[in-house]
């Protein structure tokens, strides 16, 4: 293949004060000579004849063709295939690169093939065996079907094999474990089923393996262990299960480990303590077996620990300060305990702070560093006044703790409504109903109902509460690789359904984590809860396209209580673009009413672009099942009272949810 200069390097050089010496100019002289001869050289080569027959027959299948800057008069190792562009740039697509240097220069062999974000439709087509110098082999993001073949053991040449984003199924072929010169391999987010061939513990010169939403499960093989060579492993949303393997603890190579929303039983293997290499650990929703973060002792170099979920007991080390790459921190809804650290506050690059729903006492420290301005404590028993930083941060969660508030102590709007006894017209009830207009403005419904404006600028750590303390409502969660994220999805697009006011789904409300819709001061007694969604994000799957493939999961508690898990919108409306109601049987006893929606680590995360995923909401209401004695009436001013906060609630001892089927 012809050598490229990297166009980046140019405007460096254009910047020179001073010319370059004349060796430099004689080897660059040298240099452009040999390359120009190479490429001379490949033009005046042809594609072996099968090969050329064996990609025409893949073309015709995927009802693709070549693009103008390769197959130049019918030759395919010509024009961009041997000159050097660039083989991702987009308008290179579909594109191949060749090998011209066999029989003295006078045959072309293909060495890689890429069929990427086309949404074409086929099978792993048997004519690529026919590519027998085939090393790169990318078709993601398109809508392939079928098994993967069991011959694909016979393409011994690949390095790098992705085919992720697509509808594949059936087993993971055990022939696969044949590639021995892998270095990466991707199927996540496919619809495979079964388990993990043990045979793919051959691989051992791999070191990327993409397993996320793949659709296997059961426990990692054994055989695992050789790939010690492993650098990246993403395998979340898969049901696998078991513990986690103690055997990762020797892949001292790895520097990204993602197992989130699968199966595991805890506890996290203590022989994690030897990742020293680990920049990104995300493990979340383990089951039965707690764990402490004594296995982090050694790991210096994080830049990104999230630990959700996953039944972390104990305190945080009292050296957390020495993890000075860490930026962000995740260890909420576990079961920490102790009080905060004041160095975990004044760390020189931790930007975001997750320490929701766990057991942390006392108050929050005096000073905090200017760069650390995304702060999640909510749901812990946390005490005292707060200090003057609180002031000047946008993103601060303190809800349900345990803070005082007085004419001499510093406030945030609403907050003191939203501590654990809820205070707020607490004995004293004004309301028996509310309804909320999610991520949108104020709307009545076709059932006469006025779904009140809830679009305030919901962050990563965020709670609202009205002005009239009627309602609130809370998110707490960061979208994982996404750029610019928006907690809200709003469409043109007509949604359908029985009995639903189409123009409340043109905005809906999306958390990456939990987001919380509290009812306050209600009139205690058995209330009826009505939620509404329609999937907003996602194609129809009948349009057979890779950003069809996505899928929502996400759990819902009402007064603490699961009322329903791995809630699915598209699959329990039929498609997308199409309402769902769900409606509840609740009792309030203690004045407030909590409805809260948990990303659980559960659907894909990716799609149709990095970060969509976690729980979508378009409307709810929530109403008494007696005549109230209260008038309902709030303040004449509406608003919001808007800060930063989220999580979950002390839901008291009797309360009773009951799912009504509808």
């Amino acid at each position: 293949m012809a050598i490229r200069f990297p166009s980046r390097l140019l405007p460096m050089n254009l910047r020179m004060k001073q010319p370059p010496s004349l060796s430099v100019f004689l080897f660059c002289l040298c240099f452009l000579g040999s390359s120009w001869f190479q490429v001379s050289k490949a033009q005046n080569a042809t594609t072996d004849p099968s090969e050329v027959r064996a990609l025409n027959s893949i073309f015709s299948q995927w009802d693709t063709q070549a693009v103008a800057l390769w197959n130049i008069s019918g030759e395919p190792c010509s024009g961009s295939a041997i000159n050097g562009t660039e083989f991702e740039s987009p308008p290179n697509n579909p594109a191949i690169i060749c090998d011209c240097t066999y029989d003295s220069g006078t045959t072309c062999h293909i060495t890689q093939l890429r069929v990427y974000a086309l949404n074409k439709r086929g099978v792993f087509a048997e004519e690529l065996l026919a590519l027998r110098y085939l090393t790169f082999l990318k078709i993601d993001q398109n809508y392939f079907t079928g098994p993967l073949p069991a011959w694909i053991g016979n393409m011994t040449a690949l390095t790098l094999l992705s085919i992720a984003h697509n509808a594949f199924s059936g087993p993971i072929p055990k022939e696969l474990g044949n590639l021995k010169d892998l270095n990466m391999l991707s199927f996540g987010i496919n619809n495979f089923s079964g388990t993990l061939p043990p045979e793919l513990g051959n691989l051992v010169k791999l070191q990327q393996l993409y397993i996320n939403s793949c659709g296997l499960g059961g426990e990692i093989p054994s055989t695992f262990a050789n790939l010690r060579n492993m650098q990246v492993l993403w395998a979340s949303d898969s049901p696998f299960s078991g513990r986690i393997p103690d055997f990762i603890g020797n892949w001292t190579k790895i520097n990204s480990l993602r197992f989130q929303g699968n199966s595991f039983r805890g506890p996290i293997p203590t022989s994690f303590s030897q990742l020293t290499a680990l920049n990104s650990l995300r493990i979340s929703d383990i089951y039965n077996v707690s764990s402490s973060l004594d296995f982090i002792k050694n790991l210096k170099n994080l830049t990104d620990l999230a630990l959700r979920n996953a039944l972390i007991t104990g305190s945080i080390p009292s050296d957390i300060g020495e993890y000075q790459s860490l930026q962000i921190l995740d260890l909420s809804f576990n079961n920490l305990t102790g009080q905060l650290p004041g160095g975990l506050f004044n760390m020189s690059s931790l930007t975001y702070l997750f320490l929701g729903n766990n057991s942390f006492q006392g108050a929050l420290p005096s000073q905090k560093s200017d760069i650390l301005h995304t702060i999640d404590l909510s749901y812990n028993y946390l005490s005292g006044s707060l200090p003057p930083w609180v002031t000047s941060i946008s993103q601060l969660n303190l809800v349900v703790n345990n803070f005082t508030f007085d004419s001499s102590n510093i406030n945030l709007p609403g907050l003191n409504c939203l501590q654990r006894n809820f205070p707020c017209n607490r004995n004293t009830p004004k309301y028996a109903k509310f309804s909320i207009n999610c991520g949108g403005l104020e709307l009545r419904g076709s059932d006469d109902i006025l779904y009140e404006t809830e679009d305030s600028a919901i962050g990563p750590a965020t709670f609202n509460v009205t002005s009239s303390e009627k309602w609130a409502v809370s998110n707490v969660g960061l979208f994982a690789d996404r750029k610019n994220p928006s907690f809200v999805v709003n469409t043109l697009a007509q949604v359908t359904g029985t009995d639903v006011t189409p123009e409340l789904f043109q905005t809906s409300r999306l958390s990456p984590g939990s987001l919380r819709y509290y009812g306050l001061g209600l009139e205690n007694g058995p209330y009826t809860v009505k939620l509404q969604f329609a999937e907003t994000v996602y194609d129809d799957r009948a349009l057979q396209t890779w950003q069809s493939l996505g899928r929502r999961m996400f759990d819902i508690y009402i007064q603490g209580n699961l009322v329903l898990k791995d809630f699915d919108i598209s699959k329990e409306a039929g498609g997308v673009l199409r309402a769902v109601v769900k409606t509840f049987s609740v009792n309030v006893s203690e004045n407030y009413l909590e409805i809260h929606l948990f990303w659980a680590g559960k659907g894909t995360c990716c799609t149709p672009d990095q970060g969509h995923y976690g729980p979508l909401i378009a409307a709810v209401h929530a109403a008494s099942d007696f005549t109230p004695t209260v008038s309902g009436v709030p303040p004449t001013t509406l608003g919001m009272k808007s800060r930063t906060g989220l999580m979950g609630i002390l839901v008291p001892v009797g309360v009773l949810v009951l799912l009504v089927i509808i």
